[in-house]
Order: structure tokens, then C-alpha cells, then sequence
């Protein structure tokens, strides 16, 4: 049965597939080299700020924790690498293929077009195709025969640009080909390399676990009484945003059991820009890294005891400056008990809570702006580390920040 689409409607629907694929398999490659840079960015970040408190006495458990995350960084690292080297493995075998049929394709022009110039040399000069002409019965006819001598002569001229144009597409794609022979060499090197820092930190890791399990029952409970305050310092600011709800519900005099803000229009449009930044919003410090996620998870050193997050923890550089994540109105600054500093911004019925403060620049019902400096971030002077605790609220109901912050 024959097709219902031409021949050449195929072969467009062919190239534009094969041109889709190209396009995607490039963003695949740029994203993956991207987030590469970024793992990158993240280790050497690591690896300053550890270098920084490496002459402070930190905890055992403090030091597990930073070569654990390290090698969380690294292996993935290592598996955004394997992924770079198989996409290119793949774009590689297809040149070449590519290769293979083009010259296949290239000598069959070659020798049509040969052919071609013989047959055209057998007919002899200009002369023939006077005579060619000249023989004809009637006007109609030589029409048609000088018509045709000038087809030929336009045919010949279209097969010689078709060889040249395929002799190009082959030396492009065999320059290609060896570019991407040396990427993926470099690839391959850059793999060993991180494999075998990552062997080292693993060490480093096994031999800091085997002193951890000697005492694991008071690291336990050492971890058991951080989580405990954690909890503390969260239940009273907390409490803040309840009473703040409540004081915005007597204002519109509504009852002040309501579990949701009263907004004002204007309040409800700020709710409405912030939720629309949501994925993109700026880090609350220019360089950082999460050391503690959002949620209830396994301590990661302490494997037995089950910690929750209301937030993130981020290490950042001493003396690090806190910025306001997006515009609002400073809800509180409160001095909490043996948790230094906190700043609750509001931004309609959302609220950005930033602890761990040593010095705050802003005061309660101040406007802010995005990327606005609003504090310090306390550094512990015992273990030298620099950590700022950031969380995302809905009225009361905590949200997870990496939803909220860019690339988190």
C-alpha cells in the first residue's frame, strides 16, 4: 500500500525530528554542565568554610556532619559527571553513524555525478547541441530540446553545490566528533579525580564514625537536647505569628480565633507578588550551604534519632550579612532566650523567619526591600561556625524553603 504522504513531506517530518532531538540532547548537555559548575561551587564553599573553623574545637559530631555532606556534594558530583559522559557517549556513536551514511551518500553523488560528466563530454561541444537543436521537426520541439539542455546544464550545477555542501556537513561533523572525543576524555579525567577524593573523604568519614559509635548513646542525647531547643526557639516564634493573626482578625473585627491573617488589599497584593516569585526568590545570604533540610528526617550522623526541621540551616562566611528575601514589613525582632537574635518578616500572610542572629539592622514595623541587609549572622567563637537558620511560613503552617528560594 502506498503512502498518502510524498516522499519529500516524510523527509521534512524526518529532519525537523532529527533537528528537535539535536536541539534537546544541547539544553540536556548545557543543563548538566551548569548544575556540575554549581556542585562545584558548592564544594569549594564547603571547603572554605571548613578551613576557616579547622583550628576551632568543634564537636565530633560537627566534623561527621561536614565530611558527610561533603560526600553527599561529591557524589553527586559524580553521578551529574556520568550523566554528562553518557549523553555524550550517545551524541557520539550517532556522529558516528552520521559519518558512515554521509560518506555512503557522498559517494554515490560523486559517482552519479561522474557518470554524469562523461556522458556529457560523449555528447560532444556546443556544436552537438546546435546540431541537437537544428535536427529538430518543429519549433515546439526545439522548445522543448533547449529547454531541456538548459535543465541538464542547471541539474549539473545543483549536484556539484549538493557534493560540496555534503563535503562540508561531513568535515563539520567529524570536527564535532573530535571535540567531543576530548570532552568526554576530559569528562572521564575529572570523574577519576573526584573518585578519588571522594575515597579519601569516605575514610575520613568511616574513621570519625568508628570514635562516634564508642559513645553513641551521649551523642545521642547531645542531639536529642539540640533538637529540643530547635524546638523551643520554633514553639515561641510560633507563638509571635499566632498572636500577630490574632491582632490583624481585631482590627477587621473579626474573631481573633481565626487561624488566617486579615489582609488588607494592599496586604493581599504583596501575598500575591510573593507567591508568584515562588522557585525564584534570593538566598537570605550571598553564599551559603544547607547543611539541615526541611522536614522530619534521620540525623545525619545520629542515624537512631528522628529530627524535624522547621526550616533550613545554612553555613555561610563569618560576619555574614542576613538580606531580606523579598519585599515586606519587619513583623518582630525578638532576642530570644539562649537562641540570640530572630527577624519575622511579613509579606501579606506569608512570613520569613531569620535565626540566629548576633546583630539586626532593622526595627519592628520598618519597610524592607529585596536583597535589604537585616542583620548578622551569629558565629559560634567555640567552633568558629557561621549558621543561620531560615524558614518560610503560611499564617502559622511552615513551608518548605527550598520550594520558595532559587536553585535551594
Amino acid at each position: 500500500m502506498k503512502s498518502m504522504y510524498p516522499k519529500h513531506i516524510c523527509l521534512f517530518f524526518l529532519a525537523l525530528l532529527f533537528s528537535s532531538s539535536v536541539i534537546a540532547q544541547s539544553q540536556k548537555q548545557k543543563e548538566l554542565e551548569q548544575r556540575k559548575q554549581e556542585l562545584l561551587k558548592e564544594i569549594d564553599l564547603i571547603i572554605e568554610l571548613q578551613s576557616k573553623t579547622r583550628k576551632k574545637e568543634r564537636t565530633i559530631i560537627s566534623k561527621v556532619e561536614d565530611v558527610s555532606y561533603k560526600v553527599s556534594v561529591r557524589k553527586n558530583l559524580i553521578k551529574v559527571t556520568n550523566q554528562q559522559a553518557n549523553l555524550l557517549t550517545r551524541q557520539i556513536n550517532k556522529n558516528q553513524d552520521d559519518i558512515s551514511r554521509m560518506r555512503d551518500e557522498l559517494k554515490v553523488l560523486k559517482d552519479n555525478y561522474a557518470e554524469m560528466i562523461v556522458k556529457s563530454y560523449k555528447s560532444k561541444n556546443e556544436q552537438s547541441k546546435v546540431m541537437f537543436l537544428l535536427s529538430s521537426n518543429n519549433f515546439q520541439q526545439a522548445y522543448k530540446r533547449l529547454q531541456y539542455i538548459k535543465q541538464f546544464a542547471e541539474y549539473q550545477k545543483k549536484q556539484g553545490q549538493e557534493i560540496k555542501d555534503k563535503t562540508l556537513q561531513l568535515q563539520k561533523v567529524n570536527t564535532d566528533l573530535i571535540a567531543q572525543k576530548k570532552e568526554k576524555e576530559k569528562l572521564i579525567s575529572d570523574n577519576k579525580k573526584a573518585q578519588k577524593e571522594l575515597e579519601t573523604e569516605l575514610r575520613q568519614q568511616e574513621d570519625l564514625m568508628k570514635s562516634v559509635k564508642k559513645s553513641m548513646n551521649r551523642y545521642a542525647a547531645q542531639v536529642r537536647d539540640k533538637q529540643r531547643e530547635a524546638h523551643r526557639i520554633d514553639r515561641q516564634i510560633e507563638k509571635l505569628i499566632r498572636e500577630a493573626i490574632a491582632s490583624s482578625n481585631r482590627k477587621a473585627g473579626k474573631s481573633t480565633a481565626e487561624t488566617e491573617f486579615a489582609l488588607t488589599a494592599e496586604a493581599k497584593a504583596l501575598a500575591a507578588n510573593f507567591v508568584s516569585n515562588k522557585g525564584k526568590l534570593p538566598w537570605p545570604v550571598e553564599k551559603g550551604v544547607v547543611k539541615l533540610r526541611y522536614g522530619k528526617q534521620p540525623h545525619p550522623v545520629v542515624k537512631t534519632v528522628t529530627i524535624q526541621s522547621n526550616g533550613v540551616r545554612i553555613a555561610t562566611k563569618e560576619s555574614a550579612n542576613v538580606r531580606a528575601v523579598y519585599d515586606g514589613e519587619v513583623l518582630a525582632v525578638q532576642a530570644i532566650k539562649r537562641g540570640n537574635l530572630t527577624v519575622l518578616i511579613q509579606h501579606g500572610n506569608y512570613i520569613t523567619a531569620y535565626k540566629n542572629l548576633a546583630k539586626v539592622y532593622v526595627k519592628r514595623g520598618e519597610r524592607v526591600k529585596t536583597k535589604q541587609d537585616i542583620g548578622q549572622v551569629f558565629t559560634n567563637a567555640s567552633n568558629g561556625e557561621t549558621l543561620l537558620s531560615f524558614s518560610v511560613f503560611k499564617d502559622a503552617k511552615t513551608q518548605n524553603p527550598a520550594e520558595w528560594i532559587y536553585k535551594m
